[in-house]
């Protein structure tokens, strides 16, 4: 295999292994509620501090790829990350599980997007959107699989064995992955030849309102890509599917994603980020209100499909975003830093809908709360400046 070919292999299966293990941690909810009647409030709190530490540590993440490329990080970060997923079988006291979450598997959170997307930006210049689409199907092919593998282990062997298995699986190809991992060589020039543009920096970066505007739409538009797969399965339960076929909605959500990643990502390449980010918030806003309408399961799984649209074409967005306002010179760290926006909002999400739901009985305020957000959203991506050219050095 070429070392592209790699890398991009490498890349899927860390978002594979990340991804569709955490988002079949709902997958434990109803197990956790049985044994210790733990609230959702307190079981939706440890995916968000999970969220937390990525935003404070994705910029570290980035600038450490940037400095030492991708490899040493991405096998440190998945190898804690596998570790406190095995963990959760320990678990026995309310506060064991946002431990396991804030230290453990939060740094494998904050590796898995900023590392693996500003590598594959760095690779690829002129096809840098629809790989890194290609890229995050191995996230929408994780949360396929995983969550329905999760639920029969549970099943079958209890959920505390089961944890432990799938950590022993993400422990063994978070490291593989990270074997396939490479920094991109340094691009040349031919004699004579201006030198490309290396890129602002992340000081530089923040002085301008593109950066304001994009960490914006990543407040906004975050904590519903967290909130929903974190609840969507228990929230079928609650509609009265049983607990296979409420695991595959995640599957239908993850299956849809992929045509978003896609589709946006080829897309990108060609109508640039602002629009998009529009294209994105559209579906996004349809599936919240349908999903705040529906009282029975059945069309919840055409929602799921809109909404795993939406989610997959913003996960694959961000990345050559930036790379287009601000090149490539800090790539990792410029990433990182508005990856700490939507973590913000992601904190917040998941634990304000369980909340919700104790409260009220459903999730319904959540959903609108969500859809709202993401209106607003729209809105400011609408208005989201051109990127300006960046100049090269003299």
């Amino acid at each position: 295999m070429s070392p592209r070919t790699l890398v991009v292999a490498g890349a899927c299966v860390t978002q594979f292994t990340v991804i569709g293990l955490l988002f079949s941690f709902g997958v434990l909810f109803g197990a956790l509620e049985d044994e210790f009647g733990w609230s959702r409030t307190l079981l939706a709190s440890s995916t968000s501090v999970a969220f937390l530490t990525m935003g404070l540590l994705a910029a570290v993440m980035g600038r450490l790829s940037d400095r030492f490329g991708p490899r040493p990080v991405l096998a440190v970060a998945g190898t804690m990350f596998a570790a406190g997923y095995a963990g959760i079988s320990l678990v026995s006291e309310p506060w064991h599980l946002p431990a396991l979450f804030a230290v453990f598997i939060g740094v494998g959170l904050a590796s898995h997007d900023v590392v693996t997307l500003s590598t594959v930006a760095r690779w690829f210049e002129t096809r840098r959107g629809m790989m890194t689409g290609v890229v995050k199907t191995g996230t929408a092919a994780g949360q396929v699989a995983l969550p329905p593998l999760a639920a029969l282990l549970v099943v079958s062997l209890g959920w505390r064995e089961a944890v432990v298995v799938l950590g022993a699986v993400a422990a063994a190809l978070v490291l593989l992955a990270s074997l396939a991992m490479s920094r991109a060589p340094e691009r040349r020039t031919a004699p004579g030849a201006p030198a490309p543009a290396p890129g602002l920096a992340l000081g530089q970066a923040r002085r301008g309102r593109a950066f304001w505007t994009i960490c914006a739409l990543q407040f906004l538009f975050f904590p519903t890509l967290i909130t929903v797969p974190v609840h969507l399965v228990v929230h079928g339960r609650d509609l009265g599917l049983d607990a296979a076929a409420a695991a595959t909605l995640l599957s239908v959500s993850g299956g849809a994603s992929v045509a978003g990643r896609l589709i946006v990502g080829g897309t990108i390449d060609r109508i640039g980020g602002r629009l998009a980010y529009m294209l994105c918030f559209v579906p996004l806003i349809a599936a919240l209100l349908a999903f705040a309408a529906i009282r029975t399961p059945e069309p919840l799984f055409l929602a799921v499909a809109v909404y795993g649209f939406a989610h997959g074409g913003f996960f694959t967005v961000v990345s050559p975003t930036i790379a287009e306002y601000f090149g490539l010179g800090s790539h990792g760290a410029i990433f990182g830093a508005v990856l700490f926006f939507g973590t913000v909002g992601a904190a917040i999400g998941p634990v304000a809908a369980g909340w919700t739901f104790d409260v009220t009985g459903a999730y319904t305020l959540a959903f609108l709360a969500l859809a709202a957000a993401a209106a607003a959203g729209l809105a400011l991506a609408a208005s989201l400046p051109a990127p300006r050219a960046l100049a090269a050095p003299a």
